[in-house]
């Protein structure tokens, strides 16, 4: 008798209309991605299995890591002694090391998390590299990739942090090589250079399933703006983004970057609230997969293993069941809905709602509070004429009632709280549609 189980690891799609990924069956699929740029390269297997476990039970969906990895990863060997390829010769793959390779993707499959695979880093890739790949070799690597990966839980990144103007003709021929493999079964992005986005140079190309902008690591480096941009283009396509600002441990932040918990939280609502259809996750242990002996970048002291449960990504998983908790697939951004009071820089206010734009019949607005602030609100965007209002607590993921209240044209909201460093989220409900509090999981409807 057959099983009515879902594979662990459907085929993904992007949806109808343009902005979201879909599973086969047309169910929403949420993108929460986690940089592990050094996984395949500095960790052994049983380190593998730990850091996959944790991300997989963290609700993390995405793993973002590199083939050919930035830290010497053409000569440095692996933690089998293994380097990728036979004398430096990009057309001899060393089986060894792709063995390794092939042990995660399995694993992080039978944990149903994807790949999101980056085949090199960019700084392997034409003028930045020597030419180590060059527009004769690059589509043959790609071909061996997409053929060894074709039937794995992979999405796949191309780039690697390098402007991508002077080598788009080299990323354009693994893309194809990638596609010749793999025969399109998997979904393609590119990761840009920081404060960047894919969409300046590939924007076009029909490889590109989905836009990635990297805002990059400076704290004032906000990416509501930047997922706007992407969100405005057409052909439509979905855009999240990749790369913002890492969290540090609290006992070894920086001075010259306080990136903590709170702006982890700040990024991931503005990004989301403001058109992306997913976003990924940072630390600077983690990505670089420090642990002593070996000298780490960005003056890091915590071993990766110690920074698996730092505040922020514990804190990531309420993004995922409030917006869970509300329709997901007919959401847009409509900063539109606010009335006065919008300020700039850490007073910004955006607002995410469901329906069509311009029009009142909105099922449930929601605006994300980075600090404390007075908006008024077009509270008529609401269908029906009872509103159910609700403040959602992004730290730990509680709320509380505001009750009901009658609608009216437009309505003045503040936070319950007036500090600087405490975010909040404002929830309002057509009051007949009876959804539950923010946060608990609603059956979701299908993409046709």
């Amino acid at each position: 008798m057959a099983s009515d189980k879902k594979p662990a690891n459907p085929k993904l799609k992007v949806s109808s209309n343009g902005r979201y990924l879909v599973q086969a069956d047309g169910s929403p699929f949420f993108f929460l991605g986690d940089t592990a740029w050094e996984l395949f390269h500095r960790l052994n297997r049983e380190e593998a299995d730990r850091y996959l476990a944790n991300r997989a039970a963290k609700g993390f969906t995405v793993i973002q890591a590199v083939v050919l990895a930035e830290l010497d990863g053409l000569k440095t060997p692996n933690a089998y002694g293994e380097k990728p390829f036979v004398n430096l010769d990009a057309s001899k793959p060393n089986e060894a090391y792709f063995k390794h390779v092939d042990y995660i993707v399995n694993k992080a499959a039978a944990l149903g998390l994807y790949i999101g695979m980056l085949p090199t880093w960019g700084d392997k890739v034409g003028q930045y590299g020597n030419y180590f790949f060059n527009e004769e070799n690059a589509r043959a690597y790609g071909r061996f990739l997409g053929k060894r990966y074709k039937d794995k839980p992979i999405i796949w990144i191309l780039g690697g942090d390098r402007p991508a103007d002077v080598t788009q003709d080299i990323w354009n021929e693994m893309a194809a090589g990638v596609k010749e493999g793999d025969g399109g079964k998997h979904l393609m992005t590119f990761h840009p250079f920081g404060g960047s986005h894919s969409s300046t140079v590939f924007h076009h190309q029909p490889w590109l399933d989905f836009n990635m902008i990297q805002s990059g690591h400076n704290p004032a480096s906000h990416n509501h703006t930047r997922i706007q941009i992407d969100y405005n283009l057409r052909p439509i396509k979905p855009t999240m983004d990749g790369e913002p600002a890492y969290e540090y441990p609290p006992d070894a932040m920086p001075a010259n970057r306080p990136v903590g918990a709170l702006e982890v939280r700040r990024r991931a609502y503005w990004a989301l609230f403001s058109g992306a259809f997913g976003h990924t996750y940072g630390t600077h242990p983690i990505w670089q997969m420090y642990a002593p002996p070996k000298q780490p970048l960005w003056d890091v002291t915590t071993p990766w293993y110690d920074a698996m449960d730092l505040p922020g990504v514990k804190q990531l998983a309420h993004v995922k069941a409030l917006l869970f908790s509300r329709p997901f697939l007919t959401r847009i951004p409509d900063q539109t809905v606010i009335y006065s009071g919008l300020g700039g820089g850490l007073e910004y206010v955006s607002v995410t709602r469901d329906g069509t734009r311009g029009k009142n019949n909105a099922s449930y607005v929601m605006a994300y509070f980075p600090q404390h602030a007075t908006i008024t609100l077009k509270t008529e965007r609401l269908a029906g004429k009872t509103i159910r209002g609700w403040w959602f607590n992004p730290r730990d993921g509680s709320v509380q009632s505001l009750g009901e209240f009658e609608k009216t044209k437009r309505k003045e909201f503040s936070p319950p709280t007036k500090s600087t460093t405490e975010d909040w989220i404002l929830v309002l409900d057509d009051a007949a549609k009876n959804y539950p509090q923010p946060g608990v999981a609603i059956p979701q409807s299908k993409d046709r």
